[in-house]
């Protein structure tokens, strides 16, 4: 046996290799309870064609077998962004984004798994059977979306055409609302009635209840949740209705007073379908614009946004009936870092300000203000003067200077004694800020601006002591979200070439590989996935589930890439000899370690080690084929016995 026979004789040590098989939430198509089976969710990759789907929104031009154009993820002048059709997939060699038809529809319309895939379903024309479990929940759930559907077209009706809706559609025009607005944001009429909506959907008191469209009353009679109102329907980002928001009209010159004053707006109950707090009225809209340009606007109220829209800037949303929250900006950050508030973001007090510094850090996003002429808001801004509007957006300026600027403004600069008070004003204000670098910067703003001593200042500052009732100052460092960056390139380069081989199909190589030459975990792990013939997005599937994203960042990058000119093969075999190099070394090391720890007899290690060191001699001899399938036999021996 030329002494090969000593190798099975060498004792195994070392931990074995691998990966976790720690299941988690994204495998197999669960998400938040509900689960598609994984032979639905590759139906519906197949079913869709990853170049039409991404030509939506980048120009793509043929190259090859791959489609190129301009990452939409970051700028850049030479095309980097690839598309290939055979796998289904896309990549940015420039900023590494990539992933597949339903990672583009979550990138690109920041929607959740489950709801990506559903959405590509339906593209599709696929219907998906999901588990038995969430069959009733889902059921229902689509029992509520209906109605509200319903309802909502129902209610656009009434504005566009009914008789009783005449003074909502003169007060829409006053307010610079027309005809093709109103159908744009699908604005509707609550009949002045106490059942006619729930007459005309015939629902009963469940879905009434479900979707907040109206209730039982104390009669025991069915009563619409809206009356004598202008409605604002609310949608979830992908266009489904799930709410309604209603405007009481002003009262008209001469009209008696009402019997008892109501709210100016009634929106929708929380309910199985809506949700206030993680809601943004107008975003299904908006979010195009704001990806694009990397800024969300965030008013108080819908004919703000509105107003927003009509003035140029398509990008506004509001809070629906809430003070922004902490949900608000788990949303909004996955939109655009730059938030705009176009509101009176002075009025919440050091509270919110305290809140906000914590969302900037929490998030990584910054938030400006944007001013307005005293006593106008946007919609009223937007009507006599759209150009100032678009101005004050664009010169919005941090939520620190602001607050700063506010403070200034209510004293008296001409006098040491005015000065001396803006100066006590600033000081909270700059205290409220958890950052001491940005503190700092602004403390030499407002020392020259109050010609106050800048180290005095400074120590002032350091110094404040908020009252009781104010904010904590400390902030807690909250983990930010899960990030992974994997750098393929700084792995082996024989064994990437390898791998990218045997993608690309090469039979002798594939007859010639095997585990244990990949000395790097990741390349292994990707190699041993590869080699089971699966479809490319069923194994990243896989890898991503075992937690081996490095392995998947691998296949996911090779499978983008064009074919070599490395197929003779000589090539082949200076590849393999490489790897079979760096794989010998390591396991020599390894026996290196056991023979000092007592592990193997030293007479049987060292007759090892002489005849694989001879072997590594004859590769790249006339008898390099036969030290080859030694040196690879020895390997896989070793290896099977860790």
């Amino acid at each position: 046996d030329n002494g090969m026979g000593l190798y099975s004789k060498i004792g195994h040590g070392g931990q074995p290799r691998g990966v976790s098989r720690r299941r988690n939430a994204r495998w197999g198509g669960y998400r938040g309870g509900v689960a598609i089976s994984p032979d639905e969710i590759a139906q519906v990759r197949a079913a869709t064609d990853i170049v039409a789907l991404v030509s939506e929104q980048v120009a793509l031009k043929r190259s090859g077998r791959t489609w190129v154009g301009l990452c939409p993820f970051h700028s850049e002048k030479t095309p980097s962004f690839n598309v290939r059709p055979d796998t289904g997939r896309y990549l940015c060699f420039g900023c590494q984004m990539g992933g597949d038809a339903i990672s583009w529809i979550r990138e690109t319309q920041r929607l959740e798994f489950i709801d990506a895939v559903r959405l590509l379903a339906e593209r599709a024309g696929i219907t998906l059977h999901e588990d038995a479990n969430s069959g009733p929940a889902k059921k229902e759930r689509q029992e509520f979306l209906d109605a509200m559907a319903h309802a909502v077209d129902w209610y656009h009706e009434q504005l566009l055409t009914a008789p009783g809706a005449r003074a909502a559609r003169e007060y829409l025009k006053s307010r610079g609302i027309n005809g093709e607005v109103a159908r744009r944001f699908k604005l509707g009429w609550a009949p002045d009635e106490w059942d006619a909506l729930v007459t005309e959907l015939k629902a009963s008191p469940k879905v009434l209840e479900g979707t907040g469209l109206g209730f039982v009353n104390k009669a025991g009679r069915k009563q619409d949740f809206l009356r004598a109102r202008i409605v604002f329907p609310i949608f979830d980002p992908t266009g489904k209705a799930i709410a309604i928001g209603g405007r009481i009209l002003p009262p008209r010159e001469g009209d008696p007073e009402p019997e008892r004053r109501e709210a100016k707006y009634k929106n929708s109950p929380e309910t199985p379908i809506y949700s206030k707090r993680r809601t943004l009225y107008a975003l299904n809209w908006a979010k195009d614009d704001i990806i694009r340009a990397g800024e969300i606007i965030v008013c108080e109220g819908y004919t703000d946004v509105i107003a927003f829209f009509e003035a140029g800037l398509p990008r506004a949303v509001a809070t629906c009936g809430t003070a922004l929250a902490d949900d608000h900006f788990k949303t909004m950050k996955n939109f655009a870092k730059r938030i705009v508030l176009a509101y009176d973001a002075d009025g919440a007090g050091q509270k919110a300000a305290a809140s906000v510094y914590q969302w900037e850090r929490q998030y990584d996003v910054d938030v400006a203000v944007a001013s307005f002429p005293q006593g106008m808001d946007p919609a009223e801004l937007a009507q006599n003067d759209p150009e100032a509007l678009r101005t004050a957006i664009a010169e919005a300026i941090p939520f620190l200077e602001f607050r700063l600027k506010r403070a200034l403004a209510t004293g008296n600069l001409a006098t040491p004694e005015g000065r001396a008070k803006a100066a006590e004003k600033a000081i909270a204000v700059l205290a409220e800020h958890p950052s001491e670098l940005v503190r700092d910067q602004y403390v030499m703003t407002v020392a020259d601006q109050l010609r106050i001593d800048s180290t005095v200042l400074r120590q002032r500052v350091a110094s404040y002591q908020a009252p009781a009732e104010s904010f904590e100052r400390e902030i807690p460092n909250e983990p930010m979200s899960e990030q992974f960056v994997f750098d393929v390139d700084s792995t082996p380069r024989p064994g990437l070439e390898a791998l990218r081989l045997f993608i690309q199909g090469s039979s002798e190589l594939r007859e010639r590989l095997a585990a244990p030459l990949f000395v790097n975990d990741a390349q292994r792990v990707a190699f041993e996935q590869l080699a089971t013939g699966r479809p490319v997005q069923e194994l990243i599937d896989e890898l991503e589930n075992r937690d081996a994203r490095g392995a998947a960042a691998i296949v996911g990058r090779l499978t983008m890439e064009e074919g070599t000119a490395l197929t003779r093969e000589g090539d082949i075999s200076a590849v393999i000899a490489q790897l079979l190099r760096a794989a010998v070394a390591e396991s020599l090391r390894d026996l290196e370690r056991q023979l000092r720890e007592g592990q193997i007899a030293p007479d049987v290690a060292m007759a090892t080690i002489r005849d694989v060191k001879d072997r590594l001699t004859l590769l790249e001899s006339p008898h390099g084929d036969v030290a080859e399938s030694d040196l690879r036999t020895w390997l896989i021996e070793r290896d099977a016995g860790r």
